[in-house]
């Protein structure tokens, strides 16, 4: 008794890259891969890198994502030029918007209405920088560079969300998700 051998699986059709979905990613973490209707995965970077990146914040007392003023920084470039993790922190999107907010003199409520937001990623005076490293331990150095991990880290769901789901080599794609028609069955009776 011979069997025959499996038939090979059908290849999968290469995914439509998606630009949408790859920008929605850069505003919000995982949010293209939500328009994409892959919502574990969606939340799953969501929640991871937005928490990092707060949480880096919150280690640097609110103080760690900001672009300086003043001295070889009064252009966008020497600011970058000047400090340079603003770039990793950059990708995260529309969380880290506020310094560039902030760097352009945009408004923001007074000091009296909201301490926190007058002051969210403006650039500290070197006193007030100066004070708080001298009187902390190491958490504020590991707090920026948890801001630029999430940033960085965040350039890959970007191209999650710009190439689509992946399938390794011998896994069908699921019928909701393959492109072409489907077969339709033959008519006519049995022969």
């Amino acid at each position: 008794m011979s069997s025959a051998p499996p038939a090979a699986p059908a290849p999968v059709p290469p995914h439509e890259p998606s630009m949408l979905a790859a920008f929605l990613s850069f505003l919000v973490p995982g949010l293209g891969q939500i328009y994409q209707k892959r919502y574990a995965k969606g939340i799953l970077f969501m929640v991871s890198l937005l928490g990092m990146f707060y949480l880096g914040q919150a280690m640097g007392n609110w103080q760690n994502v900001y672009l300086p003023r003043g001295g070889h920084a009064n252009s966008l470039g020497g600011s970058l030029m000047q400090r340079w993790h603003f770039i990793g922190q950059f990708w995260i999107g529309v969380s880290s918007w506020p310094a560039v907010w902030q760097f352009f003199g945009g408004s923001m409520p007074s000091e009296e209405k909201s301490r926190f937001l007058h002051n969210y990623q403006k650039a500290p005076s070197e006193r007030e920088v100066n004070d708080f490293l001298v009187n902390s331990d190491k958490t504020p150095d590991l707090g920026w560079v948890y801001t630029v991990i999430a940033g960085m880290l965040n350039l890959l769901v970007i191209y999650d969300a710009y190439a689509g789901p992946m399938f390794p080599a011998g896994v069908k794609r699921p019928e909701s998700d393959q492109a072409g028609p489907k077969p339709q069955p033959a008519a006519g009776g049995a022969s």
